[in-house]
C-alpha cells in the first residue's frame, strides 16, 4: 500500500473516534499506528506490503494494550459527576417524623413515602435532606442548621 494511503487512513480513524464516533478509544490507536507505518514507508523502512501490515498489527495491539486504559481513565475523569435522582436535595416534611418512621410527602409533583433514617426527630414543616431512594421510598434526616 502507498504511504499516503496509510496517512489517509490514520486520519480518517483519528478523526473518526475524536468527532463522530465514541468507539472507546481504540481507533485512536488504529490511527495512531497507520500513520506511523506511512512515516515508516517514506522512511523507506518498510516496503513490503506484508512487513507494512505486520507493522501495523504489532504497533496497534501493543500500544492498545500498554496505554488504552491509563489514557482513556484519564480521559474519564476529567468529566464531571453525573447526578441520578433526587439524593441531596431538600424537602419540606408536612408532619412530625420520628426515627424510623414513615410519612406521605409531595415531592417534584408526585406524592412519595418518606422514612426518617436519621437518629433525631424531624418536626413538622422543617426541613430534610433526601439520603437516598430505596425503591419508592425517600430516606431522609433532618437537616442541621447553623445558626
Amino acid at each position: 500500500m502507498q504511504w499516503w494511503a496509510w496517512i489517509a487512513i490514520g486520519a480518517v480513524l483519528l478523526g473518526s473516534e475524536l468527532t463522530l464516533v465514541n468507539a472507546q478509544f481504540y481507533l485512536v490507536f488504529l490511527g495512531i499506528s497507520a500513520l506511523i507505518v506511512g512515516v515508516l514507508q517514506v522512511g523507506g523502512l518498510v516496503t513490503a506490503d506484508w512487513l507494512q501490515w505486520a507493522t501495523f498489527a504489532v504497533i496497534a495491539v501493543i500500544s492498545m494494550l500498554t496505554f488504552r486504559k491509563q489514557i482513556y481513565d484519564k480521559m474519564r475523569r476529567s468529566l464531571p459527576p453525573m447526578r441520578s435522582g433526587p439524593a441531596g436535595e431538600s424537602v419540606t416534611l408536612p408532619t412530625i417524623l420520628l426515627p424510623g418512621e414513615t410519612c406521605r410527602l409531595e415531592f417534584r409533583g408526585s406524592s412519595w413515602s418518606a422514612i426518617n433514617g436519621g437518629k433525631s426527630v424531624i418536626a413538622a414543616g422543617s426541613p430534610a435532606r433526601i439520603d437516598r431512594v430505596d425503591g419508592l421510598t425517600l430516606v431522609v434526616r433532618g437537616e442541621v442548621n447553623s445558626e
